[in-house]
């Protein structure tokens, strides 16, 4: 998804490593999934992969930044400190089209 310039404005109250996993994030096509570790590695910290999680979980910009679609190195749902948690992580990837186990 394409990041608004409203978007890109309020993301520079943030730390510029909040902003660059944001902004890697929004990349992810919907209907596809990608790791912690790949997120981290997209902006050049591919040792950040918990820091990412950190990121991403107070990540104020859902859905244009769309960290449900990020899963575990192992593909499971792990960590979404939106209401309703993994379950709800679970029906929103559902619901595009995300096979899921």
């Amino acid at each position: 998804m394409k990041l608004t310039k409203k978007i890109l404005a309020e993301m520079k109250s943030h730390s510029p490593f909040y902003q660059a996993v944001w902004k890697a994030c929004a990349e992810i096509p919907k209907g596809q999934v990608r790791t912690y570790g790949w997120v981290a590695k997209r902006i050049g910290k591919p040792k950040a992969a918990r820091a990412v999680g950190m990121a991403l979980g107070k990540n104020p910009f859902a859905p244009a930044v769309p960290c449900h679609r990020v899963v575990g190195a192992d593909g499971r749902l792990t960590g979404y400190s939106g209401a309703g948690g993994v379950a709800k992580k679970r029906r929103m990837l559902k619901a595009e089209g995300v096979p899921l186990p």
